[in-house]
């Protein structure tokens, strides 16, 4: 599979994260000095957010929540899916298959088939629209695209991930996750479409691991108030107990170490998470450049953010890269690139 086209786009409400955290403090009853700590300590500087800030004050319900997702969510995609065809050279009739992945909002029918209206795709292409996999969707959608064409090489594949996470964001929850989720997550959608010959990077293979018994470490706990973020304390311990050595098995099966992979894709979950990527594999502080610059600049963007790490990596070619994403399960998607 060869990646022809990726296109991000990002919101046009644009904030520093001083201006969000005084925002977020009018909306809440927690303590305000405690909520800026819990902001400054994502390493955000600014986000580019589906609603002005003003505005989120009126989502009362989460079925207001979810109408805006729905509106906002179809016209985001639409853009980041008409820029990565653009790139890719190709036009919407060409498309064979359509993966739409998001996890901040649900529509029935779901997004893809009037994203697939909406942009001119044939009444035959092929559709799946995925929920759940949060933040490793990203990561988990190109792995689906790579195995959707290894049997239909000739075919074109696109694979959509919208997330508005500041919707989800819960007013009346002073838990340390939804503060730490209300200065770390941001908005955007991004789109790439994928050829089985073509130009572009090459995905050469791919791995997910699924870790049993860790279901509590990242989800949502849906109910009434809709999506309750769930961010364990102990996720960045297990992160460094067992993501290495998968990396490294992984790797080693191709006749590779991490110190000959020249590029790193990782999804950027946190300040925390990102140093311990590099303090487990003994990586150079350079090696994650892009993924700390996409954290700095637009916060986490769940399953969208390895995607525009993806952008803007410029790899060398003939080099190996390592993209990488970690997500609900508790999971991971490995995929091994050649520039």
């Amino acid at each position: 599979m060869h990646i022809s086209g990726v296109q991000t786009v990002l919101p046009d409400h644009r904030y520093e994260q001083a201006e969000i955290t005084e925002a977020f403090s009018r909306l809440t009853s927690c303590d305000e000095e405690l909520l800026r700590r819990f902001h400054a300590a994502t390493g955000v500087e600014g986000r580019n957010l589906v609603l002005p800030l003003a505005d989120y004050a009126k989502l009362d319900s989460f079925g207001r929540a979810n109408d805006t997702y729905v509106e906002l969510a179809l016209e985001l995609g639409e853009q980041a899916m008409a820029g990565a065809l653009r790139k890719a050279d190709i036009s919407p009739e060409k498309v064979d298959h359509l993966l739409f992945c998001s996890t901040t909002g649900l529509a029935t029918p779901s997004l893809d088939a009037r994203l697939a209206q909406r942009m001119g795709l044939r009444p035959d292409v092929k559709r799946l629209p995925v929920f759940g996999l949060g933040c490793a969707a990203g990561a988990s959608g190109l792995a689906r695209l790579h195995d959707y064409l290894r049997g239909w090489p000739d075919h074109v594949a696109v694979l959509v991930c919208v997330e508005l996470c500041s919707l989800t964001v819960q007013r009346d929850d002073t838990s340390i996750a939804n503060l730490v989720a209300s200065g770390l997550f941001g908005d955007g959608a991004a789109a790439v479409v994928a050829t089985g010959r073509g130009r572009g990077p090459e995905v050469v293979a791919t791995r997910s691991r699924l870790y049993p018994g860790t279901e509590h470490l990242m989800g949502w706990e849906v109910g009434d108030h809709g999506f309750r973020i769930v961010l364990d304390a102990d996720l960045t311990d297990f992160v460094e107990q067992v993501l290495a050595a998968d990396i490294k098995a992984f790797l080693a099966d191709y006749g590779l170490t991490p110190e000959q992979v020249a590029s790193w894709v990782c999804h950027p979950g946190g300040p925390k998470v990102i140093d311990k990527i590099l303090q487990t594999l003994n990586l150079e502080p350079k090696a994650l450049d892009v993924t700390w610059r996409s954290l700095r600049e637009h916060g986490n963007l769940s399953s969208v953010s390895v995607l525009h790490v993806l952008q803007e990596t410029r790899g060398r070619p003939g080099t190996p890269a390592l993209l990488m994403a970690l997500g609900p399960g508790f999971s991971a998607e490995l995929l091994l690139l050649h520039w």
